[in-house]
């Protein structure tokens, strides 16, 4: 698998990368032993890039990645996130951010954090203030890069006066473009990006459902994708999607990770699984090609992403 950079501080990992979110919450029922089995053989594919947050599980979920991890730890890049309380809401004062960072590290058991992002803004702390504390991990070698997540323009241009970032993480996919307008923004001061949820929350995964066969702590119950006034045109774009995808010989999976790769270089998508098998697919979009036809072909099928809101 080729390497991307993101960022200008020197942060270099593969083209795809792991999103570890649903080894712990949100997408039904886990298995550890399944889910210590995909990461692994991420790995074993060429995938040096794993993301985990504190809010998936509350430290659970980075038990479990630093746990599957462990044997190979010099030679992957682990980032994981902090910025909620339990009841979801945002938290980034300044005692709470360090003692979540330092729970991480204990978590992950790691010596550094590779990436450390400010999972949501808090509109109640100064970015300023929570990108001073960030630095402090950094300056005392806890902490390697500095990265934001669902993140705008102003947040952005502020936390970088304080110290570099180098990458942001936001949600896009064929589905979900409504992160684009912050691209020249990261051109002009050399910040990468990475994709959270880049085939649309399952949607794009070539197995969608409607609502009601997941379960009622299942994320997609609060997305507008799903919701029954929007569900039936988001299908028939998937539909013409696999047609497409099927010329090339490859699965829609396939298809919306190649569609992200091709938008820019410094862009790294993670898709996330707990299956294996799943996950060797996955790695395979990397070896797919697509024609400035397909692209043209795609942004006729989905012009302004999926029918409805990401959000509820």
């Amino acid at each position: 698998m080729q390497t991307r950079t993101l960022g200008t501080q020197g942060l270099t990992v593969s083209e795809l990368g792991y999103g570890s979110m649903g080894t712990a919450v949100g997408y039904g029922p886990t298995d550890d032993t399944e889910s210590v089995a995909a990461i692994r053989r991420a790995h074993d594919l060429g995938v040096t890039f794993f993301d985990t947050a504190e809010m998936y599980g509350w430290g659970e979920g980075e038990k479990l990645l630093g746990h599957a991890l462990a044997p190979i730890r010099d030679e992957v890049v682990i980032a994981t996130k902090f910025g909620f309380t339990q009841t979801f809401q945002p938290n980034s004062e300044v005692d709470h951010v360090r003692n979540v960072v330092d729970n991480s590290l204990r978590n992950l058991n790691v010596d550094a954090i590779d990436v450390l992002y400010q999972h949501t803004p808090d509109p109640s702390v100064p970015i300023e203030d929570v990108v001073g504390v960030m630095a402090e991990y950094v300056q005392a070698g806890k902490v390697k890069y500095l990265g934001l997540s669902n993140a705008d323009e102003d947040t952005i241009r502020r936390a970088h006066a304080v110290h570099p970032i180098s990458v942001l993480q936001n949600e896009y996919s064929i589905f979900a473009r409504d992160t684009e307008p912050l691209f020249p923004v990261l051109d002009e001061l050399g910040i990468g990006f990475v994709a959270y949820s880049p085939l649309a929350r399952g949607f794009l995964s070539g197995a969608v459902k409607p609502r009601s066969e997941y379960g009622p702590n299942d994320f997609r119950q609060r997305i507008g994708w799903w919701a029954p006034e929007n569900f039936d045109a988001n299908v028939d774009i998937v539909r013409r999607l696999t047609a497409l995808a099927e010329t090339k010989g490859a699965s829609l999976s396939q298809l919306a990770l190649a569609w992200l790769l091709a938008q820019r270089d410094n862009l790294v998508p993670i898709p996330g699984s707990r299956n294996a098998g799943r996950v060797a697919q996955n790695v395979a979009a990397a070896d797919l090609q697509l024609t400035d036809d397909d692209l043209a072909l795609i942004a006729d099928i989905a012009p302004n992403g999926g029918i409805g809101s990401r959000a509820s």
